[in-house]
């Protein structure tokens, strides 16, 4: 019986279902014994994998491809990674904002190819030296650029990746656990009719989630929002979104606005690995989440629609 389902976010390619449910339902389960439980049994924690759809053809395990400023090609990409920029400039003073760096914000910056080179090079800059980011390479940052904007725009993706969270769920599912984009899979899954016949999800809890960030995000999910009132997902009861103060990939971290007032948004701190999901899982505002999902009475009725 799967009680609990995780799905992961972005830079998972290298990993697998295995691996990654290693890592993860460990801390999850711990994250909810810290809340005061009720703690699952690991085998009633499934972890809906879709990191190989990312995955390039021939390339070698742990190796990004070779990317550089030049490869930041779709507008998408380039108004994320300024979005980005902008966010850690915003959390870490020691990081100069896209109007410092030039004197223009990102619309000046985008006048010419020129000028949007230099602005990528200023950007990735700019991250790889925020205090969260040091270490990360340049490869990484724009492979992560990619998948967000990607799963957007190459509908083989959307759809494999739905149907892997979509084979995970079962009748006895009670909460999903998100993280990152997988919030977005998430979301759109639990939206699904062709998938959420039987489904009764006490609670979505997303960690990191990009779900409000507007024209790059909020206003490309299926089914599509109206006047940037997203639907509420048919099976779900509750949705619990956590976010790190410092997320940049959580850059608007107020849900409610576009969700509705039934999403509670909670903020924590995950040091200096703000986008981390072990982190996340280890916080106990996400046990609390999940344990109110594994409790919740039925005495609640149907879902709301």
């Amino acid at each position: 019986m799967t009680e609990v389902v995780f799905i992961h976010g972005i830079s998972k390619q290298y990993l697998s279902e295995d691996s990654l449910a290693r890592d993860v339902v460990p801390e999850l389960l711990g994250g909810v014994r810290l809340a005061g439980g009720p703690v699952p049994a690991s085998d009633d924690v499934g972890v809906a994998f879709y990191g190989d759809v990312f995955r390039l053809s021939g390339t070698r395990s742990g190796h990004y491809p070779r990317y550089d400023a030049a490869d930041v090609e779709s507008e998408e990409e380039f108004a994320l990674l300024m979005t980005w920029w902008a966010e850690a400039a915003r959390t870490d003073p020691g990081v100069p904002g896209p109007d410092e760096a030039g004197g223009r914000g990102a619309a000046g910056w985008a006048a010419t190819r020129a000028l949007r080179l230099r602005a990528v090079r200023a950007a990735l800059d700019a991250l790889t030296g925020a205090r969260y980011l040091r270490g990360v390479l340049d490869q990484a940052l724009i492979a992560n650029l990619k998948q967000l904007t990607g799963y957007f725009t190459d509908p083989s993706v959307r759809s494999t990746a739905r149907e892997r969270l979509a084979a995970r769920i079962t009748p006895q599912t009670r909460v999903v656990v998100a993280h990152s984009l997988g919030s977005v899979v998430a979301y759109e899954t639990l939206c699904d009719e062709r998938f959420n016949a039987g489904w009764d999800i006490h609670a979505l809890v997303t960690l990191g989630s990009p779900l409000g960030m507007g024209a790059l995000v909020l206003d490309r999910l299926q089914p599509a929002p109206k006047d940037r009132q997203a639907r509420w997902p048919v099976p779900l009861r509750s949705w619990t979104n956590i976010a790190d103060a410092t997320d940049i990939v959580a850059a608007v971290r107020d849900l409610r606005p576009y969700f509705g007032p039934r999403v509670t948004d909670l903020t924590v701190h995950n040091g200096v690995h703000m986008h981390d999901a072990t982190r996340y899982l280890t916080a106990v505002e996400t046990g609390r989440a999940i344990a109110a999902g594994l409790v919740r009475a039925d005495r609640d009725g149907p879902c709301a629609t």
